[in-house]
Protein backbone atom coordinates (compact mmCIF):
# COMPACT_ATOMS: atom_id res chain seq x y z
CA UNK A 1 0.00 0.00 0.00
CA UNK A 2 1.67 3.24 -1.02
CA UNK A 3 0.54 6.95 0.67
CA UNK A 4 1.25 10.24 -0.48
CA UNK A 5 0.70 13.73 0.76
CA UNK A 6 1.61 17.51 -0.72
CA UNK A 7 0.69 19.99 1.92
CA UNK A 8 -0.48 23.02 -0.69
CA UNK A 9 -2.30 23.07 -3.66
CA UNK A 10 1.23 24.70 -5.26
CA UNK A 11 3.12 21.42 -5.12
CA UNK A 12 1.48 20.02 -7.99
CA UNK A 13 3.78 16.93 -9.10
CA UNK A 14 4.47 16.38 -5.85
CA UNK A 15 2.38 13.32 -5.25
CA UNK A 16 3.55 12.45 -8.77
CA UNK A 17 7.33 12.28 -7.76
CA UNK A 18 6.52 10.55 -4.95
CA UNK A 19 4.76 8.04 -6.49
CA UNK A 20 7.89 7.83 -9.01
CA UNK A 21 10.45 7.10 -6.08
CA UNK A 22 7.90 4.48 -4.25
CA UNK A 23 7.01 2.00 -7.25
CA UNK A 24 11.00 2.46 -7.99
CA UNK A 25 11.50 0.91 -4.29
CA UNK A 26 8.48 -1.66 -4.85
CA UNK A 27 10.03 -2.72 -7.96
CA UNK A 28 13.81 -3.42 -6.57
CA UNK A 29 11.78 -5.17 -3.35
CA UNK A 30 9.24 -7.40 -5.16
CA UNK A 31 6.34 -5.30 -3.83
CA UNK A 32 3.41 -5.04 -5.83
CA UNK A 33 1.65 -1.66 -5.46
CA UNK A 34 -2.14 -2.50 -5.51
CA UNK A 35 -3.59 0.83 -4.21
CA UNK A 36 -2.46 4.30 -3.11
CA UNK A 37 -3.77 6.50 -0.70
CA UNK A 38 -3.19 10.52 -1.10
CA UNK A 39 -4.30 13.39 0.73
CA UNK A 40 -3.63 16.49 -1.64
CA UNK A 41 -3.49 19.69 -0.19
CA UNK A 42 -3.43 18.68 3.61
CA UNK A 43 -0.59 20.35 6.14
CA UNK A 44 0.84 17.03 8.26
CA UNK A 45 0.74 19.20 11.48
CA UNK A 46 -2.44 16.79 12.58
CA UNK A 47 -4.47 13.71 11.16
CA UNK A 48 -7.66 16.13 11.21
CA UNK A 49 -8.52 16.41 7.54
CA UNK A 50 -6.30 14.00 6.04
CA UNK A 51 -8.94 11.62 4.73
CA UNK A 52 -7.03 9.45 3.50
CA UNK A 53 -4.43 8.44 6.11
CA UNK A 54 -7.72 8.50 8.56
CA UNK A 55 -8.96 5.63 6.20
CA UNK A 56 -5.82 3.75 6.22
CA UNK A 57 -5.37 3.40 10.15
CA UNK A 58 -9.30 2.70 10.30
CA UNK A 59 -8.68 -0.42 7.75
CA UNK A 60 -5.59 -1.14 9.80
CA UNK A 61 -7.59 -0.88 12.99
CA UNK A 62 -10.23 -2.98 11.93
CA UNK A 63 -7.68 -6.14 11.70
CA UNK A 64 -9.11 -6.69 7.89
CA UNK A 65 -6.30 -5.70 6.06
CA UNK A 66 -5.36 -7.85 3.24
CA UNK A 67 -1.53 -5.90 2.80
CA UNK A 68 1.75 -6.05 4.83
CA UNK A 69 3.48 -3.06 3.99
CA UNK A 70 2.54 0.66 3.66
CA UNK A 71 5.36 2.26 1.45
CA UNK A 72 5.88 6.26 2.23
CA UNK A 73 7.94 9.07 0.45
CA UNK A 74 9.47 10.02 3.69
CA UNK A 75 8.93 10.16 7.33
CA UNK A 76 8.02 14.30 6.87
CA UNK A 77 5.35 12.74 4.30
CA UNK A 78 3.89 10.32 6.81
CA UNK A 79 3.52 13.42 8.60
CA UNK A 80 5.24 16.79 10.50
CA UNK A 81 3.34 16.57 13.85
CA UNK A 82 4.68 18.50 16.99
CA UNK A 83 4.85 15.43 19.10
CA UNK A 84 7.19 13.20 17.88
CA UNK A 85 5.40 10.83 19.49
CA UNK A 86 2.51 10.68 17.34
CA UNK A 87 4.14 9.85 14.40
CA UNK A 88 5.52 7.01 16.22
CA UNK A 89 1.78 5.98 17.26
CA UNK A 90 0.55 5.75 13.78
CA UNK A 91 3.03 3.62 12.82
CA UNK A 92 2.72 1.13 16.03
CA UNK A 93 -0.59 0.89 14.88
CA UNK A 94 0.49 -0.50 12.01
CA UNK A 95 3.39 -2.98 12.92
CA UNK A 96 0.86 -4.38 15.71
CA UNK A 97 -0.68 -6.20 13.49
CA UNK A 98 2.31 -6.88 11.57
CA UNK A 99 2.23 -4.32 8.83
CA UNK A 100 5.51 -2.31 8.31
CA UNK A 101 5.60 1.46 7.19
CA UNK A 102 8.60 1.80 4.64
CA UNK A 103 10.36 5.38 4.10
CA UNK A 104 11.32 4.78 0.63
CA UNK A 105 13.76 7.54 0.15
CA UNK A 106 15.70 7.66 3.43
CA UNK A 107 18.95 6.50 3.94
CA UNK A 108 18.30 3.92 6.22
CA UNK A 109 16.04 0.77 6.28
CA UNK A 110 13.06 0.53 9.00
CA UNK A 111 14.41 -2.46 10.28
CA UNK A 112 13.54 -1.90 14.08
CA UNK A 113 17.54 -1.90 14.44
CA UNK A 114 19.02 0.73 17.40
CA UNK A 115 20.47 2.40 14.64
CA UNK A 116 17.66 2.97 12.83
CA UNK A 117 15.08 3.84 15.69
CA UNK A 118 17.69 6.43 17.02
CA UNK A 119 17.83 8.10 12.81
CA UNK A 120 13.98 7.37 12.57
CA UNK A 121 13.41 9.74 16.12
CA UNK A 122 15.71 12.31 14.79
CA UNK A 123 13.74 12.55 11.78
CA UNK A 124 10.22 12.67 13.45
CA UNK A 125 11.55 15.82 15.74
CA UNK A 126 13.38 17.26 12.93
CA UNK A 127 10.20 17.11 10.45
CA UNK A 128 7.72 18.44 13.36
CA UNK A 129 10.94 21.32 13.79
CA UNK A 130 10.99 21.93 9.90
CA UNK A 131 7.46 23.67 10.48
CA UNK A 132 7.72 25.31 13.68
CA UNK A 133 10.67 27.15 11.97
CA UNK A 134 8.48 28.02 8.82
CA UNK A 135 5.76 29.01 11.21
CA UNK A 136 7.65 31.78 12.87
CA UNK A 137 8.94 32.91 9.17
CA UNK A 138 5.89 33.01 7.30
CA UNK A 139 4.19 34.55 11.02
CA UNK A 140 7.36 37.48 10.25
CA UNK A 141 6.28 37.41 6.97
CA UNK A 142 2.26 38.08 7.76
CA UNK A 143 3.32 40.70 10.03
CA UNK A 144 5.22 42.73 7.41
CA UNK A 145 2.33 42.66 4.77
CA UNK A 146 0.05 43.82 7.93
CA UNK A 147 2.33 46.64 8.48
CA UNK A 148 2.41 47.19 4.64
CA UNK A 149 -1.24 47.89 4.77
CA UNK A 150 -2.65 44.72 3.21
CA UNK A 151 -5.53 42.24 4.85
CA UNK A 152 -4.80 38.65 5.66
CA UNK A 153 -7.36 36.71 5.47
CA UNK A 154 -10.71 36.66 7.07
CA UNK A 155 -14.10 38.29 6.19
CA UNK A 156 -14.53 41.62 5.26
CA UNK A 157 -17.02 42.45 7.56
CA UNK A 158 -20.19 44.26 6.99
CA UNK A 159 -19.85 47.34 4.91
CA UNK A 160 -16.64 46.24 3.72
CA UNK A 161 -15.14 44.04 0.86
CA UNK A 162 -12.03 42.61 -0.20
CA UNK A 163 -10.32 44.29 -2.99
CA UNK A 164 -7.77 42.04 -4.82
CA UNK A 165 -5.09 44.40 -6.23
CA UNK A 166 -1.25 43.52 -8.35
CA UNK A 167 1.86 43.91 -6.55
CA UNK A 168 2.05 47.57 -8.46
CA UNK A 169 -1.15 48.24 -6.36
CA UNK A 170 -3.34 48.78 -9.82
CA UNK A 171 -6.83 46.63 -8.55
CA UNK A 172 -7.95 43.85 -10.38
CA UNK A 173 -11.24 42.79 -9.05
CA UNK A 174 -13.42 42.56 -5.94
CA UNK A 175 -12.90 39.13 -4.35
CA UNK A 176 -16.54 37.77 -3.51
CA UNK A 177 -17.34 35.39 -0.93
CA UNK A 178 -15.45 32.16 -0.47
CA UNK A 179 -12.77 33.60 -3.66
CA UNK A 180 -9.04 33.69 -3.32
CA UNK A 181 -6.14 35.50 -4.57
CA UNK A 182 -4.51 33.26 -7.25
CA UNK A 183 -0.91 34.73 -7.78
CA UNK A 184 1.55 35.02 -5.05
CA UNK A 185 2.57 38.90 -5.81
CA UNK A 186 -1.46 39.81 -5.69
CA UNK A 187 -3.17 41.66 -2.64
CA UNK A 188 -5.87 41.80 -0.55
CA UNK A 189 -7.02 45.59 1.03
CA UNK A 190 -10.08 46.67 2.33
CA UNK A 191 -12.28 48.98 0.77
CA UNK A 192 -16.04 50.42 1.71
CA UNK A 193 -18.94 48.60 0.36
CA UNK A 194 -22.17 49.64 -0.88
CA UNK A 195 -23.19 53.00 0.02
CA UNK A 196 -26.42 51.67 1.82
CA UNK A 197 -24.18 49.19 4.44
CA UNK A 198 -22.32 52.46 4.71
CA UNK A 199 -24.99 54.43 6.05
CA UNK A 200 -25.65 51.36 7.99
CA UNK A 201 -22.72 51.28 9.80
CA UNK A 202 -22.61 54.73 10.58
CA UNK A 203 -26.24 54.50 11.63
CA UNK A 204 -25.45 51.91 14.47
CA UNK A 205 -22.60 54.55 15.96
CA UNK A 206 -25.43 57.09 16.03
CA UNK A 207 -27.66 55.17 17.92
CA UNK A 208 -24.91 54.16 20.20
CA UNK A 209 -23.10 57.15 20.78
CA UNK A 210 -25.64 60.13 20.06
CA UNK A 211 -29.41 57.95 21.40
CA UNK A 212 -27.24 56.05 23.83
CA UNK A 213 -28.78 52.85 22.75
CA UNK A 214 -26.70 49.70 23.62
CA UNK A 215 -26.07 46.85 21.46
CA UNK A 216 -29.45 44.77 21.93
CA UNK A 217 -32.09 47.56 21.19
CA UNK A 218 -29.71 48.59 18.40
CA UNK A 219 -29.88 44.91 17.05
CA UNK A 220 -33.64 45.03 17.74
CA UNK A 221 -34.32 47.69 15.59
CA UNK A 222 -32.57 46.40 12.27
CA UNK A 223 -33.97 43.15 12.85
CA UNK A 224 -37.29 45.14 12.95
CA UNK A 225 -36.65 46.85 9.54
CA UNK A 226 -35.35 43.08 7.51
CA UNK A 227 -31.78 44.20 7.68
CA UNK A 228 -29.80 41.45 7.92
CA UNK A 229 -26.04 41.28 8.77
CA UNK A 230 -22.95 40.55 6.32
CA UNK A 231 -23.61 36.56 6.86
CA UNK A 232 -27.63 36.69 6.08
CA UNK A 233 -28.40 36.66 9.27
CA UNK A 234 -30.77 38.37 11.98
CA UNK A 235 -28.45 41.05 13.72
CA UNK A 236 -27.86 40.09 18.07
CA UNK A 237 -25.78 42.15 20.35
CA UNK A 238 -22.36 40.51 19.59
CA UNK A 239 -22.58 41.13 16.04
CA UNK A 240 -23.71 44.71 16.43
CA UNK A 241 -20.95 45.60 19.01
CA UNK A 242 -18.57 43.53 16.59
CA UNK A 243 -19.18 46.84 14.48
CA UNK A 244 -18.62 49.19 17.44
CA UNK A 245 -15.18 47.48 18.42
CA UNK A 246 -13.24 46.67 14.99
CA UNK A 247 -10.75 49.40 14.11
CA UNK A 248 -11.09 48.44 10.67
CA UNK A 249 -13.83 50.54 10.42
CA UNK A 250 -11.81 53.83 10.64
CA UNK A 251 -9.34 52.49 8.50
CA UNK A 252 -7.00 50.88 10.77
CA UNK A 253 -5.12 47.37 9.97
CA UNK A 254 -4.99 44.73 13.25
CA UNK A 255 -3.41 41.24 13.12
CA UNK A 256 -2.49 38.79 15.80
CA UNK A 257 -5.49 39.36 17.98
CA UNK A 258 -6.05 35.71 18.08
CA UNK A 259 -3.34 33.15 17.65
CA UNK A 260 -4.25 29.91 16.10
CA UNK A 261 -0.55 28.66 15.31
CA UNK A 262 0.57 25.03 14.17
CA UNK A 263 -2.95 23.64 14.46
CA UNK A 264 -2.93 24.30 18.23
CA UNK A 265 -5.70 25.26 20.20
CA UNK A 266 -6.55 29.41 19.81
CA UNK A 267 -5.02 32.11 21.91
CA UNK A 268 -6.81 35.55 22.48
CA UNK A 269 -3.37 37.36 22.92
CA UNK A 270 -2.68 40.86 24.57
CA UNK A 271 -3.22 44.18 23.12
CA UNK A 272 0.51 44.93 23.14
CA UNK A 273 1.24 41.73 20.99
CA UNK A 274 -1.28 42.49 17.99
CA UNK A 275 0.10 43.69 15.11
CA UNK A 276 -1.15 46.89 13.47
CA UNK A 277 -0.91 49.85 10.78
CA UNK A 278 -3.21 52.66 11.60
CA UNK A 279 -5.10 54.70 8.68
CA UNK A 280 -4.24 52.27 5.44
CA UNK A 281 -7.89 51.67 4.79
CA UNK A 282 -10.22 54.08 3.43
CA UNK A 283 -12.45 54.46 6.55
CA UNK A 284 -16.35 54.46 7.21
CA UNK A 285 -16.35 56.07 11.21
CA UNK A 286 -14.40 58.91 12.09
CA UNK A 287 -12.11 58.36 14.65
CA UNK A 288 -13.72 60.76 17.08
CA UNK A 289 -16.94 58.60 17.03
CA UNK A 290 -15.01 55.28 17.06
CA UNK A 291 -13.11 56.47 20.55
CA UNK A 292 -16.60 58.03 21.84
CA UNK A 293 -18.04 54.05 21.20
CA UNK A 294 -14.95 53.26 23.02
CA UNK A 295 -15.24 55.37 25.79
CA UNK A 296 -18.64 54.08 26.59
CA UNK A 297 -18.17 50.32 26.22
CA UNK A 298 -14.84 51.01 28.74
CA UNK A 299 -17.28 52.94 31.41
CA UNK A 300 -19.03 49.81 31.44
CA UNK A 301 -16.67 47.81 32.50
CA UNK A 302 -12.65 48.86 33.03
CA UNK A 303 -14.01 51.78 35.15
CA UNK A 304 -15.44 49.57 37.92
CA UNK A 305 -13.84 49.00 41.10
CA UNK A 306 -13.88 44.59 42.11
CA UNK A 307 -16.78 45.87 44.45
CA UNK A 308 -19.06 47.51 42.07
CA UNK A 309 -18.55 44.75 39.76
CA UNK A 310 -19.99 42.61 42.55
CA UNK A 311 -22.57 44.44 43.20
CA UNK A 312 -24.35 44.33 40.20
CA UNK A 313 -23.52 40.78 39.86
CA UNK A 314 -25.87 40.21 42.94
CA UNK A 315 -28.53 42.38 41.91
CA UNK A 316 -28.41 40.37 38.93
CA UNK A 317 -28.82 37.41 40.79
CA UNK A 318 -31.36 38.69 42.91
CA UNK A 319 -33.67 39.86 39.75
CA UNK A 320 -32.90 36.60 37.94
CA UNK A 321 -33.11 33.95 40.45
CA UNK A 322 -29.67 32.46 38.65
CA UNK A 323 -26.72 33.76 37.02
CA UNK A 324 -24.45 31.87 34.07
CA UNK A 325 -22.10 33.89 31.15
CA UNK A 326 -25.39 33.89 28.74
CA UNK A 327 -27.33 35.79 31.22
CA UNK A 328 -24.69 38.36 32.29
CA UNK A 329 -23.93 39.21 28.49
CA UNK A 330 -27.82 40.00 27.64
CA UNK A 331 -28.19 42.81 30.84
CA UNK A 332 -27.36 45.28 28.95
CA UNK A 333 -26.36 48.02 31.58
CA UNK A 334 -23.44 45.59 33.41
CA UNK A 335 -20.50 44.61 31.61
CA UNK A 336 -19.72 41.32 29.66
CA UNK A 337 -18.82 37.91 31.41
CA UNK A 338 -15.77 38.47 29.86
CA UNK A 339 -15.34 41.24 32.23
CA UNK A 340 -15.86 39.16 35.08
CA UNK A 341 -13.77 36.03 34.00
CA UNK A 342 -10.72 38.81 33.31
CA UNK A 343 -11.04 40.49 36.14
CA UNK A 344 -11.30 37.65 38.40
CA UNK A 345 -10.09 34.45 36.76
CA UNK A 346 -13.25 32.84 36.48
CA UNK A 347 -17.13 33.24 36.56
CA UNK A 348 -16.86 30.28 39.19
CA UNK A 349 -14.54 32.75 41.32
CA UNK A 350 -17.09 35.62 41.02
CA UNK A 351 -19.51 33.62 41.91
CA UNK A 352 -17.86 32.54 44.88
CA UNK A 353 -17.31 35.81 46.09
CA UNK A 354 -21.18 36.66 45.87
CA UNK A 355 -22.11 33.58 47.95
CA UNK A 356 -23.64 31.95 44.65
CA UNK A 357 -23.38 28.26 43.95
CA UNK A 358 -24.46 27.81 40.14
CA UNK A 359 -24.62 24.22 41.08
CA UNK A 360 -27.96 24.78 42.48
CA UNK A 361 -29.50 26.52 39.93
CA UNK A 362 -31.35 25.84 36.60
CA UNK A 363 -29.99 28.09 34.07
CA UNK A 364 -29.65 25.00 31.87
CA UNK A 365 -33.14 24.57 31.41
CA UNK A 366 -33.01 28.32 29.63
CA UNK A 367 -29.40 27.03 27.70
CA UNK A 368 -31.02 23.93 26.34
CA UNK A 369 -34.35 25.71 25.57
CA UNK A 370 -31.52 28.15 23.36
CA UNK A 371 -30.04 25.11 21.79
CA UNK A 372 -33.07 23.29 20.52
CA UNK A 373 -34.30 26.73 19.01
CA UNK A 374 -30.72 26.85 17.43
CA UNK A 375 -30.69 23.18 16.49
CA UNK A 376 -32.65 23.68 13.13
CA UNK A 377 -30.87 26.62 11.99
CA UNK A 378 -27.15 24.65 12.45
CA UNK A 379 -28.99 21.94 10.35
CA UNK A 380 -30.37 24.07 7.44
CA UNK A 381 -26.40 25.54 7.08
CA UNK A 382 -25.21 21.90 7.14
CA UNK A 383 -27.94 20.97 4.62
CA UNK A 384 -26.94 23.79 2.29
CA UNK A 385 -22.88 23.71 2.79
CA UNK A 386 -23.30 19.38 1.63
CA UNK A 387 -25.26 20.60 -1.08
CA UNK A 388 -22.82 23.39 -2.13
CA UNK A 389 -20.48 20.53 -2.29
CA UNK A 390 -22.71 18.65 -4.62
CA UNK A 391 -23.91 15.84 -1.80
CA UNK A 392 -27.49 14.69 -2.31
CA UNK A 393 -29.32 15.43 0.77
CA UNK A 394 -32.39 14.47 2.52
CA UNK A 395 -34.06 15.15 5.83
CA UNK A 396 -36.44 12.71 8.03
CA UNK A 397 -39.85 15.36 8.80
CA UNK A 398 -40.24 13.34 12.42
CA UNK A 399 -36.21 12.63 13.16
CA UNK A 400 -34.22 15.49 11.32
CA UNK A 401 -32.27 12.79 10.40
CA UNK A 402 -30.25 13.28 7.38
CA UNK A 403 -29.69 10.50 4.29
CA UNK A 404 -26.14 11.39 1.92
CA UNK A 405 -26.29 10.13 -1.29
CA UNK A 406 -28.35 7.68 -0.82
CA UNK A 407 -25.24 6.22 1.07
CA UNK A 408 -25.36 6.39 5.06
CA UNK A 409 -27.47 8.67 7.16
CA UNK A 410 -26.43 11.76 9.78
CA UNK A 411 -27.63 12.71 12.84
CA UNK A 412 -26.89 16.25 14.12
CA UNK A 413 -26.61 16.73 18.29
CA UNK A 414 -25.84 19.77 20.17
CA UNK A 415 -24.05 19.48 23.42
CA UNK A 416 -24.26 22.38 25.80
CA UNK A 417 -20.97 22.89 27.76
CA UNK A 418 -20.87 23.65 31.28
CA UNK A 419 -18.59 24.74 33.78
CA UNK A 420 -16.82 23.22 36.80
CA UNK A 421 -16.37 24.76 40.02
CA UNK A 422 -12.54 24.86 38.78
CA UNK A 423 -13.69 26.45 35.92
CA UNK A 424 -12.73 23.74 33.32
CA UNK A 425 -15.55 23.10 30.50
CA UNK A 426 -17.35 19.83 30.31
CA UNK A 427 -20.00 18.21 27.83
CA UNK A 428 -22.69 15.49 28.65
CA UNK A 429 -23.53 14.35 25.00
CA UNK A 430 -26.63 11.95 24.77
CA UNK A 431 -26.50 10.34 21.53
CA UNK A 432 -29.81 9.75 19.05
CA UNK A 433 -29.18 5.61 19.08
CA UNK A 434 -32.29 4.88 18.71
CA UNK A 435 -32.27 6.31 15.30
CA UNK A 436 -29.23 3.99 14.93
CA UNK A 437 -27.27 6.87 12.32
CA UNK A 438 -23.94 5.76 10.60
CA UNK A 439 -22.58 9.01 12.07
CA UNK A 440 -23.64 11.71 14.87
CA UNK A 441 -22.01 14.88 14.88
CA UNK A 442 -21.56 16.40 17.85
CA UNK A 443 -21.51 19.72 18.41
CA UNK A 444 -19.51 21.23 21.51
CA UNK A 445 -20.74 24.96 22.18
CA UNK A 446 -18.73 27.30 23.74
CA UNK A 447 -17.81 28.31 27.26
CA UNK A 448 -20.87 30.67 26.80
CA UNK A 449 -22.99 28.05 24.60
CA UNK A 450 -23.50 30.82 21.77
CA UNK A 451 -21.44 29.04 19.07
CA UNK A 452 -20.06 26.10 18.35
CA UNK A 453 -16.58 25.12 19.43
CA UNK A 454 -15.61 22.31 17.51
CA UNK A 455 -17.03 19.01 16.51
CA UNK A 456 -17.07 15.63 17.15
CA UNK A 457 -17.65 13.13 13.60
CA UNK A 458 -19.00 9.79 15.88
CA UNK A 459 -19.82 6.70 13.70
CA UNK A 460 -22.34 4.14 15.19
CA UNK A 461 -19.54 1.43 14.81
CA UNK A 462 -16.81 2.53 16.90
CA UNK A 463 -18.95 4.81 19.32
CA UNK A 464 -21.82 2.67 20.46
CA UNK A 465 -22.41 4.00 24.44
CA UNK A 466 -25.70 6.04 24.60
CA UNK A 467 -23.99 9.04 26.19
CA UNK A 468 -20.26 10.07 26.52
CA UNK A 469 -19.11 12.64 29.12
CA UNK A 470 -16.18 14.69 27.29
CA UNK A 471 -13.60 17.42 28.99
CA UNK A 472 -11.74 19.74 27.37
CA UNK A 473 -9.07 17.02 26.24
CA UNK A 474 -10.18 13.21 25.66
CA UNK A 475 -8.39 10.16 25.50
CA UNK A 476 -7.30 9.67 21.98
CA UNK A 477 -10.08 7.20 21.15
CA UNK A 478 -12.20 9.66 21.23
CA UNK A 479 -10.25 13.47 20.00
CA UNK A 480 -9.39 11.21 17.10
CA UNK A 481 -12.74 12.28 16.07
CA UNK A 482 -12.67 15.79 16.84
CA UNK A 483 -12.46 18.43 14.05
CA UNK A 484 -12.31 22.11 14.45
CA UNK A 485 -14.37 22.98 11.35
CA UNK A 486 -16.84 20.63 8.96
CA UNK A 487 -14.58 21.03 6.53
CA UNK A 488 -13.42 17.11 6.85
CA UNK A 489 -17.30 16.11 7.08
CA UNK A 490 -18.20 17.96 3.70
CA UNK A 491 -15.12 16.26 2.21
CA UNK A 492 -16.10 12.84 2.71
CA UNK A 493 -19.73 13.56 1.88
CA UNK A 494 -19.12 15.08 -1.55
CA UNK A 495 -18.98 12.17 -4.01
CA UNK A 496 -15.55 11.88 -5.71
CA UNK A 497 -13.60 8.98 -7.18
CA UNK A 498 -9.83 8.41 -5.84
CA UNK A 499 -7.51 5.32 -5.69
CA UNK A 500 -5.77 3.79 -3.12
CA UNK A 501 -2.53 1.39 -3.29
CA UNK A 502 -1.84 -1.49 -1.13
CA UNK A 503 1.62 -3.13 -1.70
CA UNK A 504 1.96 -6.55 -0.80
Amino acid sequence: MAYVRMSTDHQKYSTDNQLATIRKYADERGFIVEKVYTDSGRSGLTIDGRAALTDLMNEVRSGRANFTAILAYDISRWGRFQDADESAYYEHLCSRVGIRVHYCAEQFENDGSIGSNLLKTVKRVMAGEYSRELSTKVFAGQCRLIELGYRQGGAPGFGLRRLLIDEHGVPRGELVAGQRKSFQTDRVILVPGPIHELNIVRRIYKLFVENHLSEQPIADILNSEAIWSDLGRPWSRSTVRQILTNEKYIGNNVYNRISYKLKKRRVRNNPEMWIRADGVFTPIVDIETFRQAQSIIELRSQHLSNDELLLMLRDLLKSQGSLSGLIIDERDSMPSASVYRNRFGSLINAYTLIGYDPERDYRYITVNRQLRQQHPQIVRELISKLEEVGASVSQEDDTDLLCLNDAFTVSVVLSRCFVTPAGSMRWKVRLDSGLLPDITIVVRMNRANEQALDYYLLPSIDVAAPTLRLAERNAFSLDAYRFDTLDFFLQIAQPVSWSASYAR
